[in-house]
C-alpha cells in the first residue's frame, strides 16, 4: 500500500514539474521565480486531487471519458503550441536542446490540460446532479422573498410578482432586457454603424453600383426593403437606414428570446435563463454588432434560431417551429457565401437525423436547398448580379504559394513561368503579410487573373506539388492565416467600430445621445475585455472554439452523439473559415459561433430522452 501510494506521489511530482516547466514558458518566467513553487504546488495538489476524485466516482473511470479526454488534450497542446513555442525556444541555437525544450513543453501542457478536462467531463457527466442544479419542474409554485418578506412586506410583494411574471414570461422579459440595453447604442450609433463593407452595399441599394454578391444580395435586397419604406415614410436617408438598424436589432433580441424560450420547454431553471439573458443584454460587443450593418449579425441570429428550432423540433413537430427552422436555414444559405457550401456538408447529416420525421422534414430540408440555389444561381443571373472573383475564394492557397515564394524557394521553370503569367512577382515580398490576404488577393487582381480562371486545375496542381515539397512553410504559412480562430491566447480588437465609413452618398453619424460621459462609459465598458482576467476569455474567439470542441467531447462521454446535430452547422460553418479565410483574425467571421456560445453550453447537459417526454 505504502509502495503504490509513494509510486502514485512520484508521478503526480513528475506530472507536475512537466507543466511547472509549460507554464514557465507560457508565462515568459525565469526558473528563478518563485512563482514556478507555485505553479508546482498547484498542480501537484490539484493532479491529486483529481485522482482523487475518479476514485471516488465511476464517472470519470470509462474508456470513452479517458480516450475523449486524451485526444481533446493532445489536440489543444499541438494547436497551442503551434503558434506559441518558437518564443520557447528563441534563446536556444542547439538542436538537442530546443527538442528538449518543446517535448517537455508539449508532456506538461498534456498532462494539465488532461486533467482539467477529465475533471470538467467526469462533473458534466453527473447527469443526476446536473439534473438537479440545472432542471426543474415547471410547475413548482412560485415563493415569496423571504429575506425582506418581514420588514419591507411591500418590496417583498414586488419582488414576489416581478418574480412570477419573469418566470411566465421569460421568453419576453428576454427580449425586452436585451432591448433595453442595446437602445442606447442604437441612439449612439445613430442611424447605425457603417463599415466599408457597409458603405458597398448601400452604394448597392441606391444604385450606383451595380448589384454584387460579394456581400451577400439577399442581405442587400432586406436593407434595401427597410431603407425604401423608411424613406417614403420620412424622407430622409439617415432616418431610413435607421429602420434597417432597429430591424436587425429586433430579430437579434427575438433570437435571444426564442433561445430562452426553447431552455423553458427543456426545464432549465429560471436563474439559467436570467444569466444567459444578461450575456446578451449585457457584454457590449452583442450591442455593438445589434447596430452594424453587417450580413453576420442576421447570420448569427440564423445560426442561434436553427438550433433552437432543431431542439424544439426534436421535442414536438409543430408549424410554428417548422416556419422558424426553413427560414434559419433559408438564411444561413443565403446571408453567408459560406453558409451555403456548410449547409450543403449538413444536408446529408440533417436528413439522416430525422429520418423518423422524414415524411415532413424531408420536404423541409429539400425546399431550403431547392430555394436558395434557385435564388443563388438562376434568380440572381436574371438580375445580372455579379459574383465574387475567383481569387476571393483562393485566400489560403493564394498565401501558402506566395510564403514559398518569398522564401525562394527552388521552383522549375515552368512553375515560375505559371505564376508569372498570373502575377508580377517585383513586389511580391512587400506586399505579402502572412495574416492577411488581401494584398496578394488585389496582386492577382491587378495581374491577369482571367489566366488563372481558364487554368484552375494547373493551379492545383501547382499548389499541391509544392505542398508536398515544402510542407513547413505550408504549415506556417496555415498557422499565420487562421491562428486568430483557435488560438486561445490571440487578441483583437473586438467592437471597437463606430460611426459612418467616409462616404458622400449623404449618409453620416448622426448620434442622439452624446457628451463625455456616454462617451466614457462605452469606451470602459470595451476596453474591460482586455482588462479583466475571467472575462476577458469572452472576447476571445480561439477560446469558444474550444468551448464548442469541448461540449462535442461531452456528447461522447455522456453517450449522447446523436446531440452532434446540434453543433454539426457550426463546425461546418467554422470549417469554412478557415479553408477560405482572408483574415487571420476577424471578430464578425465567427460571431455565429460567440452568439450561440451558451446554446453550445446548455445543450451539452441537457437531458433529451427524459426531455422529450410530452408534458
Amino acid at each position: 500500500m505504502k509502495t503504490m501510494l509513494r509510486t502514485r506521489l512520484t508521478i503526480k511530482a513528475t506530472q507536475s514539474f512537466f507543466t511547472t516547466w509549460a507554464l514557465m514558458k507560457a508565462s515568459r518566467m525565469e526558473p528563478g521565480n518563485i512563482l514556478t513553487l507555485v505553479f508546482f504546488l498547484f498542480s501537484f495538489f490539484f493532479y491529486c486531487y483529481v485522482d482523487e476524485h475518479l476514485y471516488r466516482s465511476h464517472l470519470g473511470k470509462n474508456r470513452k471519458t479517458t480516450v475523449t479526454s486524451v485526444v481533446i488534450s493532445i489536440l489543444f497542446t499541438v494547436f497551442y503550441m503551434a503558434v506559441d513555442y518558437p518564443r520557447y525556444i528563441d534563446t536556444l541555437t542547439n538542436p538537442l536542446f530546443r527538442m528538449g525544450i518543446i517535448c517537455s513543453t508539449f508532456l506538461g501542457f498534456g498532462f494539465l490540460f488532461y486533467h482539467i478536462l477529465i475533471f470538467l467531463f467526469s462533473c458534466t457527466g453527473d447527469k443526476v446532479r446536473l439534473r438537479s442544479v440545472l432542471f426543474t419542474d415547471p410547475y413548482d409554485p412560485v415563493q415569496p422573498i423571504s429575506a425582506v418578506r418581514c420588514r419591507f412586506p411591500w418590496l417583498s410583494k414586488a419582488l414576489t410578482f416581478l418574480r412570477s411574471f419573469y418566470i411566465k414570461h421569460t421568453a419576453l422579459c428576454a427580449f425586452l432586457l436585451c432591448f433595453i440595453f442595446w437602445f442606447p447604442y442604437f441612439l449612439y450609433q445613430y442611424p447605425g454603424i457603417m463599415t466599408p463593407d457597409s458603405i458597398n452595399q448601400f452604394e448597392q441599394v441606391v444604385k450606383v453600383i451595380p448589384y454584387s454578391n460579394h456581400h451577400p444580395w439577399v442581405h442587400t435586397l432586406i436593407i434595401k426593403l427597410l431603407y425604401s419604406i423608411g424613406y417614403k415614410l420620412t424622407g430622409s436617408m439617415v432616418v431610413a437606414l435607421s429602420f434597417y438598424t432597429f430591424f436587425q436589432m429586433c430579430v437579434l433580441a427575438l433570437s435571444v428570446s426564442y433561445f430562452i424560450l426553447t431552455m423553458k420547454k427543456y426545464c432549465v431553471r429560471t436563474r439559467i435563463c436570467l444569466l444567459v439573458t444578461l450575456f446578451y443584454a449585457l457584454i457590449p460587443y452583442h450591442a455593438v454588432h445589434s447596430v452594424t450593418i453587417w450580413k453576420d449579425v442576421l447570420f448569427a441570429a440564423a445560426m442561434l434560431s436553427l438550433g433552437c428550432s432543431s431542439l424544439c423540433l426534436l421535442r414536438k413537430t409543430s408549424i410554428p417551429h417548422l416556419c422558424i427552422f426553413a427560414i434559419s436555414g433559408l438564411a444561413m444559405c443565403l446571408l453567408r457565401s459560406n453558409g451555403w457550401y456548410a449547409f450543403i456538408l449538413c444536408l446529408p447529416f440533417l436528413l439522416i437525423y430525422f429520418r423518423k420525421k422524414a415524411w415532413v422534414m424531408v420536404p423541409v430540408l429539400l425546399g431550403i436547398f431547392l430555394c436558395a440555389a434557385i435564388i443563388k444561381y438562376p434568380v440572381m443571373q436574371a438580375f445580372e448580379v455579379t459574383q465574387p472573383d475567383l481569387i476571393e475564394s483562393l485566400a489560403i492557397p493564394a498565401q501558402q504559394i506566395t510564403a514559398v515564394i518569398c522564401k525562394d524557394r527552388v521552383l522549375t521553370d515552368a512553375e515560375r513561368d505559371f505564376i508569372e503569367n498570373v502575377v508580377d512577382l517585383t513586389y511580391i515580398k512587400k506586399l505579402y503579410d502572412p495574416s492577411y490576404a488581401d494584398n496578394i488577393k488585389e496582386l492577382v487582381r491587378a495581374g491577369n487573373q482571367d489566366y488563372l480562371s481558364d487554368h484552375k486545375w494547373e493551379f492545383f496542381k501547382l499548389w499541391a506539388k509544392l505542398g508536398l515539397r515544402y510542407p513547413g512553410d505550408y504549415i506556417t504559412a496555415y498557422i499565420h492565416q487562421t491562428y486568430g480562430y483557435w488560438y486561445p491566447d490571440s487578441f483583437y480588437p473586438v467592437a471597437d467600430v463606430e460611426g459612418v465609413s467616409a462616404t458622400d452618398l449623404g449618409v453620416s453619424h448622426t448620434p442622439l445621445i452624446g457628451g463625455p460621459l456616454v462617451i466614457k462609459i462605452k469606451e470602459i465598458s470595451i476596453k474591460l475585455g482586455g482588462m479583466l482576467p475571467l472575462y476577458g476569455p469572452l472576447w476571445s474567439m480561439g477560446v469558444i472554439c474550444w468551448i464548442l470542441i469541448f461540449c462535442i467531447g461531452n456528447a461522447f462521454v455522456r453517450s449522447e452523439t446523436s446531440k452532434l446535430i446540434f453543433y454539426l452547422p457550426s463546425v461546418a460553418v467554422l470549417f469554412t473559415v478557415l479553408i477560405a479565410t482572408p483574415v487571420a483574425s476577424e471578430f464578425r467571421y465567427v460571431y455565429f459561433m460567440v452568439f450561440s456560445l451558451p446554446f453550445y453550453i446548455i445543450t451539452s447537459m441537457l437531458m433529451l430522452r427524459h426531455n422529450t417526454e410530452e408534458k
